[in-house]
C-alpha cells in the first residue's frame, strides 16, 4: 500500500519540530509519529520510533538523533 503524500508530509513536519520543545513534548510528538506508522502498516518503523522515544526518555541525545535521522530517511522514502 502507497501512503498518501500528504500524510507522509505531515509525519515528517511532526519529525521536523522534535527540535525544540520539553522532553514531554517532543516524546508526545514522536508518540504521534509512531501511531501514524502503525496506521500507515509500518510496524517496523514505529517500533523504530518507540525506540527513539526510549533514547530519549533515558537521556541517551546521540541515540535519539540518529533515531530521528533514520525514520526521516526511511519515511520520506515511503512516498
Amino acid at each position: 500500500m502507497k501512503a498518501a503524500p500528504d500524510r507522509i508530509d505531515v509525519i515528517l513536519s511532526t519529525l521536523n519540530a522534535t527540535d525544540v520543545g520539553s522532553l514531554e513534548s517532543i516524546a508526545e510528538k514522536m508518540s504521534h509519529v509512531r501511531d501514524e506508522l502503525l496506521g500507515l502498516d509500518e510496524p517496523e518503523l514505529a517500533a523504530r520510533a518507540t525506540d527513539t522515544i526510549a533514547a530519549l526518555t533515558r537521556g541517551d541525545l546521540s541515540e535519539f538523533k540518529r533515531g530521528r535521522a533514520f525514520l526521516q530517511s526511511k519515511i520520506g522514502h515511503l512516498r
